[in-house]
């Protein structure tokens, strides 16, 4: 009880400083151009994603939908944290308010969360497909894809509200000094000066009902699709049926060893250099590799590129 007492005379940090990717100024320059062609293609890629799923009706289908939906979500979750990675190597260490910083962490929360539940959802459309292949047009009806997607980003949004909220109710009142490129979780939970055994608890929950509850889905998904798999005829149908699900497995697999390291346990990380490299991979590069690795290797989406290029000719 002494330590919230003795508090009170303290000043509330008003401002982070963020020390971004990397303070030496001999590499700053080139990892800048390196990360803004990262983001402006990403934002290519995503854009050219979600034009030819709306504008071909071929591709009006449930696994599109939902790959129209993620693209959405990656242009949204890389405009988040990229544009703060950018200036930090612009610049160096910058200053970010604490309601700008917040705002940014309630963003980021409910995008990754809503992530986490669109690849169980995608996950769930790939096992009726290939495992309940007669029941695939009323188990996956319009309507049930549009509740499914739109509880993805109702579930992100109340957990992210929930965790941005306790986090924002903590006292920081120095250091304000933040070893990331973006305000984070763990980073803040490493600069408040009040006990964080609530918020931890928080995440705690809403890692397991978020991140293991959809992870869990995916994965029972997976394995009643390897025993569907295994008991097909042909070698024919067996690589066609897993063809249509490597991408996402490759998917799921890297954002889930990315994100379950950092955010499935409620305790503060020490080694916010892993912290960084790790948030790259799941903020940068994963938002820039999907579309290739669901969409543009994609024979029907080829196609209705294809299409497109012959009509603007």
């Amino acid at each position: 009880m002494e330590r919230p007492l003795e508090l009170g005379n303290v000043t509330r940090v008003q401002e982070f400083v963020l020390l971004g990717l990397s303070t030496r100024p001999d590499v700053r320059d080139v990892l800048f151009a390196i990360f803004l062609a990262l983001y402006l293609l990403t934002l290519l890629e995503n854009t050219l994603i979600i034009y030819l799923i709306c504008s071909h009706i071929e591709l009006h289908k449930p696994m599109y939908f939902f790959l129209g939906n993620l693209s959405c979500l990656e242009m949204c979750y890389v405009s988040v944290t990229m544009p703060s990675l950018l200036v930090g190597l612009w610049t160096g260490p910058y200053h970010i308010s604490f309601t700008a910083c917040m705002t940014q962490l309630f963003f980021f929360i409910v995008l990754i969360c809503t992530e986490c539940t669109l690849l169980a959802s995608m996950a769930y459309d790939r096992y009726v497909a290939i495992c309940r292949p007669l029941h695939y047009p009323l188990l996956m009806r319009p309507q049930v894809c549009l509740g499914l997607a739109l509880s993805s980003w109702l579930g992100g949004l109340l957990v992210s509200v929930a965790k941005a909220s306790c986090i924002a109710s903590l006292s920081y009142c120095g250091p304000n000094v933040l070893n990331h490129f973006f305000c984070d979780v763990s980073p803040l939970l490493n600069l408040s000066c009040t006990h964080v055994a609530l918020t931890e608890l928080v995440d705690f929950i809403s890692a397991i009902v978020i991140l293991w509850g959809s992870l869990l889905v995916a994965i029972a998904s997976y394995v009643a699709i390897g025993r569907a798999v295994l008991r097909m005829p042909s070698a024919a149908a067996r690589r066609k049926a897993l063809s249509t699900c490597a991408s996402h497995l490759v998917v799921v697999g890297i954002f889930y060893a990315a994100t379950l390291f950092i955010y499935a346990r409620p305790s503060r990380i020490e080694a916010m250099d892993l912290n960084k490299v790790l948030s790259v991979i799941y903020t940068v590069v994963t938002p820039m590799c999907n579309p290739v690795i669901y969409c543009l290797r994609n024979r029907e989406v080829q196609a209705a590129f294809c299409r497109t290029l012959k009509l603007q000719s």
